[in-house]
C-alpha cells in the first residue's frame, strides 16, 4: 500500500492533541455503542418480544457490518479523504441512532443496528490513519495510539454503566438517542480541528475484492450462529462452505493485485500474526461474555439496570488504570511479555467469574472483574502498537486496517460463538415440569429473558431457569478462560519482548 501524505502544514502540539481528542471521542462512542445495548436486552425483550436468535442478531449485526466493511471503507478513505469520510460517517451514525432509538419491532432494530455498523465502518479506519499522519514522532505516536486504544477499551467497559444510568430513568431507546448530540459535537469539532489527508497514489479500487471480503465474513458468522442454535443441517454447512470458498478466493486475489485490500503476506511475520491473534482473542472473550453477563446480573441476580452497570464498574476502572501503567510494563517487559501477561490476567479473571457466579456475595464477582478489565486493557493497548510496529512503515496502513477488522470481527464472533454457547448450555440444563403450559415452555426454552417476561417472578420454574442460566454462564466463562490462556501462550512465543520505549 503506498504511503499517505499530509495535505496541510504540520500541526502545532496543541492542535495535534486537540485532534486526538476528537478521534478518541469517535472511537469511544463506537465502543460504548457496541456494549451499551447489553443492559437493555431485558427491557427491549419485554417491549419488542424478540426471539433468542433475534437478540443475538441485534447484538451481532453491528460489529458484523463493521468487520465486513472496514477494509472497503479504509480504501475509500484513502481516495476521498479521511477527514471527509469520518465526518460523513459521524453524520450517518447519528441518523441511524435515531432509527434505532424509535424502532418498533425486532426486525426494525436489527436493520437500524446494521445501518449503525455501516456508518461506523466509515469512522474507524480514518481515526488511526489520521493519528499516524498527525503524530510523526515515533514516541509521541506511541502515546497517541495508547490513548486511542484506551478510548476503545474504556468505551467497551463504560457501555454497561452508561446503559445502566440511562435505563434507570428512560426507555431502552435512550441508549441510542444519546449518540445524536455527541455525533453532532464531533462533526462540528472535527470540521475545525482535524486535518485532511489521503493516499497520493491509492491504485485501482477493486470491487470484486470488496464483495469477496463480505462474502467470506457474513456466511461464516451465520454458519456458527445457526449451527449452535439449531444444530448441524444443510443450511449451516452451505453457509460455511460459501464463506470458506469466498475466503480462499479473496486471499488468492489479494496476492495477485498490485494494490490489494489486505496485504496477506503480512501474516507471514510471526510478530504481526501473533499480535493480531492476541488482540482478536482478548476482545472475543470479553465481548462474548459481557453480552450475557449483563443479562445474568439482571435476570439471575435480580439487579436493576443501574445496579448491573455499577456492578461491572470494577472492570471499567481497571481498564482505565492501564493508561498509567502501560508505559512501565512495556519498558520493563517488552511488548510480547506484556501482552501475554495481560491475556493471562484475563484468563485468571474469567475463571474467577465462573466460580463467583454461583456465590451469593457480589464481592467475589467484583474481585474477578478487576483482572479481566486490567488484562484486556493492557493487552489491547499494546497489541495495537505491536501490530503497527511489526511491519515496515510503508505497510502501516495495511496493518492498521487488519487490526481494526480483527477487532470488530472478534466482537461479532465473540457474541455469536460464546453467546450461542450460553444459549445451548442453558437449554440443555433446563428441567421443566411436564404440565407447564406450551406457551410458557416455549418462552423459557427460547431464553431466560423471554421466560422472565412469561412467568411470575416467584415461579419455581423461573428459579430453575435462573439456575440453568447461571450454570451456562459458568461453563462459557471457563471456555473463554481456556481460549484466552492459549492466546497468552501464542503471544509469549511469537511477539518480541525487547524492552520498549515508555508510552507514558
Amino acid at each position: 500500500m503506498p504511503t499517505s501524505e499530509i495535505t496541510h502544514s504540520p500541526l502545532t502540539a496543541r492542535r495535534r492533541w486537540a485532534a486526538l481528542a476528537v478521534l478518541a471521542l469517535a472511537v469511544l462512542v463506537m465502543a460504548v455503542d457496541g456494549t451499551v445495548l447489553y443492559l437493555a436486552v431485558p427491557s427491549l425483550t419485554a417491549d419488542l418480544a424478540p426471539s433468542a436468535t433475534q437478540i443475538l442478531w441485534i447484538g451481532d449485526v453491528y460489529s458484523l457490518a463493521l468487520a465486513g466493511l472496514l477494509l472497503v471503507m479504509g480504501n475509500l478513505a484513502d481516495r476521498v479523504g479521511r477527514k471527509r469520510l469520518l465526518l460523513t460517517g459521524a453524520t450517518a451514525f447519528g441518523l441511524a441512532s435515531l432509527l434505532a432509538a424509535f424502532a418498533g419491532s425486532p426486525e426494525a432494530l436489527i436493520g437500524a443496528r446494521l445501518l449503525l455498523g455501516v456508518a461506523g465502518a466509515t469512522l474507524m479506519p480514518s481515526t488511526l490513519s489520521i493519528i499516524r499522519n498527525v503524530f510523526t514522532d515515533p514516541a509521541e505516536r506511541t502515546r497517541a495510539i495508547a490513548i486511542w486504544s484506551a478510548a476503545a477499551g474504556g468505551g467497551a467497559a463504560l457501555g454497561p454503566l452508561v446503559g445502566g444510568v440511562l435505563l434507570e430513568h428512560f426507555r431502552w431507546g435512550s441508549v441510542f438517542l444519546i449518540n445524536v448530540p455527541i455525533m453532532a459535537a464531533l462533526v462540528v469539532a472535527g470540521a475545525f480541528l482535524l486535518p485532511e489527508s489521503r493516499d497520493p497514489a491509492p491504485g485501482r479500487f477493486d470491487l470484486l475484492s470488496a464483495a469477496l471480503s463480505m462474502a467470506a465474513i457474513v456466511p461464516l458468522v451465520y454458519a456458527v450462529k445457526h449451527t449452535v442454535s439449531t444444530g448441524l443441517d444443510d443450511s449451516g454447512v452451505l453457509a460455511l462452505l460459501l464463506g470458506l470458498v469466498a475466503g480462499i478466493a479473496f486471499v488468492r486475489r489479494q496476492r495477485r493485485l498490485d494494490t490489494p485490500l489486505i496485504d496477506v503476506d503480512l501474516f507471514r511475520r510471526p510478530a504481526f500474526s501473533g499480535a493480531v491473534f492476541a488482540a482478536f482473542i482478548a476482545i472475543f472473550a470479553l465481548t462474548g461474555l459481557l453480552f450475557f453477563f449483563s443479562q445474568y446480573l439482571q435476570l439471575a441476580r435480580g439487579y436493576s439496570p443501574l445496579q448491573a452497570g455499577l456492578a461491572e464498574l470494577p472492570a471499567t476502572l481497571a481498564s482505565i488504570a492501564v493508561i498509567a501503567l502501560v508505559g512501565r510494563a512495556l519498558a520493563g517487559l517488552g511488548a510480547g511479555r506484556t501482552i501475554a501477561g495481560g491475556l493471562a490476567l484475563v484468563s485468571l479473571g474469567l475463571a474467577g467469574i465462573a466460580a463467583a457466579e454461583g456465590a451469593e456475595s457480589y464481592l467475589w464477582l467484583a474481585l474477578a472483574l478487576v483482572p479481566v478489565g486490567f488484562g484486556v486493557g493492557l493487552s489491547q493497548t499494546v497489541t495495537t502498537d505491536a501490530v503497527v510496529s511489526a511491519v515496515p512503515s510503508h505497510k502501516a496502513g495495511a496493518a492498521s486496517a487488519i487490526a481494526e477488522t480483527a477487532y470488530e470481527l472478534a466482537v461479532a464472533l465473540g457474541i455469536a460463538v460464546l453467546g450461542s454457547l450460553v444459549s445451548l448450555v442453558y437449554r440443555s440444563n433446563l428441567d421443566l415440569p411436564a404440565d407447564l403450559p406450551a406457551d410458557q415452555r416455549a418462552a423459557v426454552q427460547d431464553s431466560l429473558a423471554s421466560g422472565s417476561s412469561a412467568l411470575d417472578a416467584d415461579s419455581p420454574v423461573l428459579h430453575s431457569a435462573r439456575e440453568a442460566f447461571t450454570g451456562a454462564m459458568q461453563t462459557t466463562s471457563l471456555v473463554a478462560a481456556a481460549v484466552t490462556l492459549v492466546a497468552a501462550f501464542v503471544a509469549w512465543r511469537t511477539i518480541p519482548s525487547v524492552a520498549a520505549r515508555s508510552a507514558d
